[in-house]
């Protein structure tokens, strides 16, 4: 038996760049759109002794002939403890075999695929010409996002809104060192990161929506990417009121996972006819992306593992090829 790669946090950053990333996120999308993926639905472990919980994400993608596991952990109480709040690890498999091929850190490469998801959805659905994005949270999940627009579109200002307003100057100066091509200010109010945007991105765990849907300019594409649970709502149904298409990246999953539909379908506010199509149909041609300057696009993404089997198989043919990592023996 060969050995297993390991690969750590720095070591999967070494290996794959965003756009990249975002090539092989959309290719995941147009696998799953055409039926030649296999994704059950997330596995929750909820360990309440400890207040936490562990999530187990499985999938097969053919485009990749590759399957895997992302195991994610959520312990709110271990930043006490001088811990992360979240964590995670990916095992990639061969498809052929089933042989273990890889052990590869996850919490960036987490960050990295859900970028990626918006980096897609943004390629086909936001204006060509959107210069100005509005972001909604400076947590873990905003830098990739940042950096996800900025690789499909001529991004030049980024205003950005926390409800921790020392979070949001500090990652503005972050930013502003990252990527010295955009200029990056803290928004005072939600407002100021909605009226002038392009691009939104909602990267919140809010159970109350961030924003006020009638302060939208036409045209405007939101992704969001934050909320994951049925309670979680970060965009509001006065924002879903002028969407003129709803996209996800399953419908499967949102219809679980989504608050964000799941609140205005059981209010009736929204019907399942309002979702225009999953992600992967509109990559695969099979429903064109955005048809009109004005039209206002929202993007509704829970996480799937099948980004995370994409990006990980990605990881691993470039690690082999540029010596990175370190061979364990499992005999």
């Amino acid at each position: 038996m060969e050995k297993v790669l390991f690969l750590s946090r720095s070591q999967v950053q070494q290996t794959v760049t965003m756009s990249e990333a975002i090539d092989a996120v959309a290719g995941a999308y147009a696998d799953l759109a055409a039926s030649r993926a296999i994704l059950p639905l997330r596995t929750q472990v909820p360990v309440s002794r400890h207040n936490g919980i562990s999530l187990l994400m499985p999938a097969y993608l053919e485009g990749v002939d590759g399957t895997g596991v992302k195991i994610v952990s959520v312990f709110p109480d271990n930043p006490g403890r001088g811990l992360p709040t979240i964590m995670a690890v990916v095992v990639l498999l061969s498809a052929e075999t089933g042989q273990p091929l890889a052990i590869m850190e996850a919490s960036y490469l987490t960050a990295l695929r859900t970028g990626a998801a918006s980096g897609v959805a943004t390629r086909y659905l936001a204006k060509q010409d959107s210069r100005v994005l509005g972001v909604f949270g400076a947590g873990g999940q905003a830098a990739t996002q940042v950096e996800a627009v900025a690789a499909v579109r001529p991004v030049e200002r980024a205003v950005v809104f926390d409800c921790a307003r020392d979070r949001a100057e500090r990652f503005v100066r972050e930013m502003e060192a990252r990527l010295p091509g955009i200029t990056f200010e803290p928004a005072a109010e939600p407002g100021d990161a909605v009226r002038q945007a392009d691009v939104i991105v909602a990267a919140t765990t809010s159970r109350t929506p961030v924003f006020s849907g009638e302060l939208l300019k036409p045209g405007t594409h939101i992704n969001g990417i934050g909320s994951f649970t049925p309670e979680m709502q970060e965009i509001g149904e006065d924002t879903l009121g002028r969407v003129a298409k709803i996209v996800v990246d399953s419908w499967e999953a949102a219809a679980e996972e989504a608050g964000d539909l799941i609140i205005p379908l059981r209010r009736g506010t929204l019907t399942k006819e309002n979702i225009y199509a999953e992600i992967g149909e509109i990559v695969l041609q099979k429903k064109p992306g955005r048809e009109r300057e004005d039209e206002i696009t929202y993007f509704k993404s829970v996480g799937l593992a099948i980004q995370d089997v994409a990006v990980a198989a990605l990881v691993y043919r470039r690690a082999r090829e540029k010596g990175i990592g370190t061979d364990l023996p499992l005999e």
